[in-house]
């Protein structure tokens, strides 16, 4: 890590922080391929390897049903990912505010889940569901909209479970709850070459590093479309 844990030489602890350069092992470099916009591209190392790295580890592909929960800075990038991998997504969503915005990033469907009709519609039709949401959330409605076999995967809940996950909803049709992180440098690297061959990009606010009072505060409104960007060049200023 980059802070927060002992430096690998000395054995001191890491600060992290910002700086105009930086001396690190090659193992941990990452080279960002040509004609990729840096600003944009910077949240793909963050939100776009959390949402990649599962898509990729369980075989997200061509032909695949893949629901994604949550319309935020990873619900958007999984829309993008999913479709570049070939899958017909569908965003899932409790707000109708977020209908078309979904569709603008590339939905192929998109569902209100606080609506019972459009939820009952399209129970045990998803082969995965990607839950991007990071507060506690009844996942029982979700997972019975997948499949025989069908796999949920949580990237942004870190609380306990609540409500409880009803077993029958996974024992009945076989299915699998299951959890991921980031990923590696070889799957991050991976990840950038795609984005940069099917022009992906995080979508993106630019602000000033004098500006990240103002922006925290509307971070916590949810008021940004999807993440604030730093210019490090206003570190100068």
């Amino acid at each position: 890590m980059t802070y927060g844990s002992p430096d690998r030489q000395d054995g001191t602890l890491t600060q992290g922080g910002y700086s105009d350069s930086i001396v690190v092992s090659e193992h941990f470099v990452l080279q960002m391929p040509d004609g990729i916009d840096l600003a944009s591209a910077a949240p793909i190392l963050c939100a776009g390897i959390t949402t990649y790295s599962p898509l990729k580890h369980h075989g997200v592909g061509k032909g695949h049903k893949v629901g994604i929960i949550g319309m935020g800075g990873l619900g958007h990038m999984g829309v993008k990912l999913a479709k570049a991998l070939g899958a017909e997504v569908t965003v899932f969503t409790r707000s109708e505010a977020k209908v078309e915005e979904a569709k603008r990033n590339g939905a192929d469907h998109v569902v209100v889940s606080s609506d019972q009709a459009q939820m009952d519609a399209v129970a045990e039709t998803f082969d995965f569901m990607l839950d991007t949401v990071p507060v506690q959330h009844d996942l029982n409605p979700y997972l019975a909209t997948l499949r025989y076999d069908g796999t949920h995967i949580l990237v942004g809940l870190m609380d306990p479970i609540e409500p409880a996950v009803e077993g029958f909803n996974l024992i009945f049709k076989r299915r699998v709850l299951a959890g991921s992180l980031i990923g590696g440098i070889p799957e991050t690297q991976e990840l950038l070459k795609l984005c940069a061959e099917q022009n992906i990009t995080c979508d993106v606010e630019m602000i000033d590093i004098q500006e990240i009072n103002t922006a925290f505060e509307r971070m916590e409104k949810g008021d940004v479309r999807y993440r604030f960007v730093i210019d490090m060049q206003s570190l100068k200023r």
